[in-house]
């Protein structure tokens, strides 16, 4: 049975660093699950990790045995944004952060193999978040991106040259969220260490005004 690898195949889930780079992101299918606050403190951001995981690996499994399609489990990624835009390229407030995490999932997951899936790890008690987790479809559209290398605190000055000079001297002006995928298991990882993709959905300057 053949695995797929979706940060293979997909254009999206490639980057490299130290480039702005324009794409045309597809309409994908998540598992989501939305928070709000710093997500170093304890509580509901874990709580939402391990909902995200236990239903994904589920439903990997369920699909290699009961559908014969095998893939690999996608890495966390996860929508940010703030009241205030300048908290992500200056002191990082993330006290005042939304959040929503997510899970890439192929799109021949079903609404009912994702119910059953909650289901089953509702059973096991793994996380009081999976009531909060939904299966959604995500169409970002135009976008930019680049890899940024290292810990995610010192993320603030690659966005800075994103929003105040790519953007603008391409003709572009932001619009949705700030999205990061991680590409790196950061519990496992040393900081400087971190391969994050930063993603940010881009408009041209005219339709925004």
């Amino acid at each position: 049975m053949e695995k797929i690898d979706f940060k293979k195949t997909l254009p999206s889930y490639r980057a490299a660093s130290g480039t702005f780079e324009l794409i045309d992101v597809p309409a994908l299918q998540y598992l989501m699950i939305d928070g709000h606050g710093d997500p170093n403190t304890a509580g509901p951001f874990s709580e939402a990790v391990s909902a995200l995981f236990s239903v994904g690996y589920k439903l990997k499994f369920t699909s290699k045995k009961e559908l014969g399609r095998d893939y690999a489990v996608m890495p966390l990624e996860g929508l940010w944004s703030s009241a205030d835009p300048d908290n992500f390229t200056t002191a990082l407030d993330k006290s005042t952060w939304d959040w929503t995490l997510l899970m890439l999932v192929p799109d021949w997951i079903t609404a009912e193999l994702f119910d059953a899936a909650v289901s089953a790890s509702r059973a096991k008690a793994v996380s009081a978040a999976l009531d909060r987790l939904r299966l959604e479809t995500l169409e970002e559209g135009r976008c930019v991106q680049t890899v940024h290398l290292g810990s995610f605190d010192a993320e603030a000055e690659t966005l800075h040259r994103l929003h105040t000079e790519f953007i603008p001297a391409n003709g572009l002006s932001m619009r949705g969220r700030h999205h990061e995928i991680y590409l790196s298991d950061f519990t496992k990882t040393a900081p400087a260490k971190l391969r994050t993709i930063l993603r940010q959905p881009v408009a041209p300057a005219a339709d925004q005004e």
